[in-house]
């Protein structure tokens, strides 16, 4: 390795002897170097810089280039970054001789070196290939240009375009004294190598611009870079002034509405947020007339707000208190309609039938008319889906000319729903009674609390119990909502629930209520129904013209028997839906003519129909019977069959599904029976020498209760005595075991059922005959009925 132990190296040039003598810098320079890879950009020579050196292998390369006698080494550019043991395979072929001046230990496996770059070389053979790098290399010398007027007019255009980088690069200014410092702008090529190294180019175009020997040809190169560089800060300058520009005017906008805000509300013209809503609580309150109590409150509220800060939590929670607390109608009222006449007229529009609960609507109206209010009254609708029960509330309500208000209770399982949470909750809201009182904006609305039935209980309260402060003449003129806080008089209120049936209603909650039975309605109500409100209705809704669809009487008694059985008309609503579905179709299709349903094309609209002949016997069987029962979805029919199995002893079993009280009643008609064959003529031994099995189809419908006891023991009878009873008659009545008939319940509902399935005769207990008599001519006329207080009279009937 050759080395120079007495010569000074500056910028490439060694200086010795006597003045003015030269000396060639491969002469001085040593021809193996100790190289240091670069990994982010390379470096030029004239740069003074430090570097930092990290890893085992890097301070190795280090070590040897300071344990030398002349601290020189080379730098090169690595071609890509990676982590491993470096190879020369990863470098550039050109890199710079570097002077090592200084060394500092940052700590055991870094140091940081400052290093002044001399000259370029180009690497001619590796000498040490890892992990310390040692290439044999061949030094470039400069040349020199500085009295070319070529290069001096390249020189110009370099520092033109530098001037042009400085007006928007504060830092090539800073960066271009330290350069004069050491270097003359005469020599075009430290100029360009030192505006290379200032670009924001990449790795790759500023090692080319290291490789590129020729001073010309860099230059040229070097102006091209600075041409890009003057477009990017041109570039980078524009959206700087643009962001800086839209920040300015959202300031300076900001600033002009404060002052507008400060200068309009200096003159009068306009008030703060808080001084609008306390003047807007204010407006609301002259409209209202609140209780001394509320009064009272309000004014508390009101100077509380007046002190907070807008921007507070408290102010929030406080507003929204008094937006909800002026918001109630307080002492505000519509005026209720007396008029009987108007009130039967509204009933009769919107309704068909239901004669029995119009004519106690209007009693309950009559009687709010002479006493001048209708206070401390809760009426509950009770009957199967579909009947109409929701529909008739609204009806009362545009009655008696009050605004009406709906909610359901189904499924509600939080007494906070009903009263309210208290106000130290994170959102926290008044119930659905104060809620609704908001909404309708009169103290006195009607209020309709649907599917009170199906109200739940869980941890969180029991909203039944809630309810009843609500709905106690007794207690709701002080009405408590955990929110407000405040006593509202609930009583001028009209509540009417909605259920569908009334076991599942808690006693005391039905015991404040005054009940209303809706049965459903029989064939010919529905007929008149369809035709008066779901036919005209479901047209309009599809966009059709009145004549369009044409629906015959007698396809609408199909309709109702065979796709629509139900108490409630919701299905025979649905089934209308999608005839006129298909009619809209074939009119979008082309079809020009009206549409008629018949019986013959009902199929082609509804398909095969969902219910058959009630009457499973046309023919008269012994030991068969048709029962009549009630269920949540209205009447029903229902089939008691018995039969004998011979045996060597006696035996009796019942199935499809019983429960206990219908057991027991099946019990009591085979021990009622079996303890009387020598009255009834039935052999002694038929209960002996027989096993008696008895029926209810169908067999996966769950049935119970007492009712079908004279049924079964009708069809015990008529099995005994191997004797048929006569068709088309059903029965419902409970039997005890002296053979007393005693009285049942869903009279209406079983009557309907009956004259649905075609029964001609109905056997009653005589107790309901006061039930029966009440029902209306058109459910009764064609029923021949017959009511019994005891078992021999049903026998009389049916044989």
């Amino acid at each position: 390795m050759e080395s120079s132990n007495n010569h000074n190296i500056n910028g490439g040039n060694g200086a010795s002897g006597e003045p003015g003598q030269l000396i060639i810098a491969k002469d001085v320079l040593p021809d193996v170097l100790n190289i240091i890879p670069l990994s982010h950009r390379p470096i030029f020579p004239g740069m003074m810089i430090p570097i930092v050196l990290t890893g085992d292998f890097m301070i190795d390369t280090a070590n040897k280039i300071i344990e030398s006698d002349n601290k020189i080494g080379g730098a090169v550019l690595a071609k890509e970054q990676h982590e491993g043991i470096p190879r020369t395979e990863d470098l550039y072929g050109v890199g710079v001789t570097i002077k090592v001046l200084r060394v500092t230990p940052i700590d055991e496996k870094t140091i940081q070196m400052m290093i002044n770059a001399v000259g370029r070389f180009t690497q001619k053979r590796i000498v040490q290939d890892g992990p310390v790098i040692q290439w044999a290399v061949e030094h470039h010398l400069e040349e020199d240009h500085t009295g070319s007027e070529v290069m001096k007019a390249y020189t110009k255009a370099i520092i033109s375009s530098v001037k042009d980088l400085i007006k928007s690069n504060s830092l090539f200014q800073e960066e271009l004294k330290l350069f004069l410092n050491r270097f003359t702008v005469e020599d075009p090529g430290k100029l360009a190598d030192f505006v290379a190294s200032m670009t924001s180019a990449d790795a790759a175009e500023v090692q080319e611009i290291l490789e590129t020997f020729d001073v010309r040809k860099r230059v040229e190169k070097v102006l091209v870079l600075m041409k890009k560089e003057i477009e990017l800060s041109k570039l980078q300058e524009k959206i700087t002034k643009q962001i800086e520009q839209k920040i300015t005017k959202q300031q300076k906008d900001f600033f002009l509405r404060e002052q507008l805000k400060e200068i309009k509300k200096e003159l009068g013209l306009e008030k703060d947020e808080k001084t609008t809503e306390i003047e807007q609580f204010e407006e609301r309150l002259k409209k209202l007339k609140p209780t001394e109590e509320a009064m009272k409150k309000i004014d508390e509220e009101m100077n509380k707000l007046k002190l907070l800060e807008p921007h507070s939590a408290e102010y929030g929670v406080a507003r929204n208190y008094l937006d909800w607390i002026t918001s109630i109608p307080w002492g505000v009222f519509s005026v209720d309609n007396y008029d009987i006449k108007k009130a039967k007229k509204i009933l009769d529009r919107d309704h068909y039938g239901l004669d029995d609960i119009k004519d106690r609507i209007l009693e309950f109206i009559s009687t709010g008319k002479m006493k001048g209010n209708i206070t401390g009254s809760i009426i509950c609708f009770i009957g199967p889906p579909g009947v109409g029960k929701t529909s008739i509330g609204k009806s009362v309500a545009e009655a008696l000319n009050r605004k009406f208000f709906r909610f359901s209770l189904g499924g509600m399982r939080d007494e906070a729903e009903i009263k309210g949470h208290r106000r130290t909750y994170i959102g926290a809201m008044p119930g659905k009674i104060i809620q609704s009182l908001k909404t309708v904006g009169v103290a006195n609305p009607v209020i309709m609390l649907d599917e009170i039935d199906k109200i739940g209980v869980s941890f969180q309260g029991d909203p039944a119990s809630a309810l009843l402060e609500v709905l106690d003449p007794e207690q709701n003129s002080n009405f408590l909502d955990h929110y407000i806080d405040l006593r509202f008089d609930l009583s001028n209120i009209l509540f009417i629930a909605t259920a569908n049936q009334m076991d599942t209603i808690p006693s005391p909650l039905l015991d404040r209520m005054e009940v209303m039975k809706l049965s459903g309605y029989i064939l010919e109500e529905k007929v008149q129904i369809a035709k008066r409100y779901l036919i005209p209705k479901q047209i309009t809704e599809h966009g059709l013209e009145k004549g369009d669809v044409e629906i015959d009487r007698e396809s609408l008694r199909t309709i109702i028997n065979g796709y629509a059985r139900e108490a409630g008309v919701r299905s025979l609503e649905n089934n209308i839906k999608r005839i006129m579905r298909k009619s809209t179709r074939k009119f979008a299709e082309g079809e020009k003519k009206k549409i008629r349903i018949t019986a013959k094309n009902l199929k082609d609209f509804l398909g095969n129909p969902r219910f058959t002949d009630e009457s499973l016997y046309n023919e008269r069987i012994s030991g068969v019977v048709m029962g009549l029962a009630w269920t949540s979805m209205g009447g029903a029919t229902l089939y008691v069959e018995a039969t004998a199995v011979p045996a060597k002893a006696k035996g009796f079993k019942q199935t499809g599904q019983l429960g206990d009280v219908m057991k027991e009643s099946a019990e009591i008609a085979y021990t009622y029976v079996s303890s009387r064959v020598r009255e009834y003529g039935i052999d002694v031994n038929f209960f002996n020498d027989n096993f008696i099995h008895l029926h209810v189809p169908a067999g996966a419908t769950p049935k119970d209760g007492p009712s079908a006891g004279i049924t079964m023991a009708t069809a015990l009878y008529s099995l005994a005595r191997k004797k048929p009873i006569k068709l088309h008659v059903a029965m419902t009545g409970e039997l005890t075991i002296t053979g007393k008939v005693l009285p049942i319940g869903g009279v209406k509902e079983k009557t309907i059922a009956a004259k649905r399935a075609g029964v001609k005769t109905i056997i009653f207990p005589f107790e309901n005959k006061k039930d029966y008599d009440e029902l209306p001519a058109y459910i009764t006329k064609g029923l021949k009925v017959h009511f019994v207080n005891y078992f021999d009279e049903v026998l009389k009937v049916v044989f």
